[in-house]
């Protein structure tokens, strides 16, 4: 099974969210948490932010 890291750009541009909101969410464990690449890099997995997404909508429209 291969693994798509979306950095940190990307997972801004899919979520909406800014860096620090993000940041702040995954201390609160409710965004998921990226993975070390290596020195300061880091990244998430795509399966992982695309099902907190999925998530989001799935609460959202049953809210209704």
């Amino acid at each position: 099974m291969s693994h798509k890291i979306l950095r940190l750009p990307a997972v801004k541009e899919l979520t909406g969210l800014s860096r620090s909101t993000l940041y702040l969410r995954m201390s609160k464990n409710e965004f998921p948490a990226p993975i070390s690449l290596g020195g300061r890099a880091v990244g998430w997995l795509e399966f992982e932010v695309n099902a907190w997404l999925a998530q989001k909508v799935e609460v959202s429209r049953g809210a209704k």
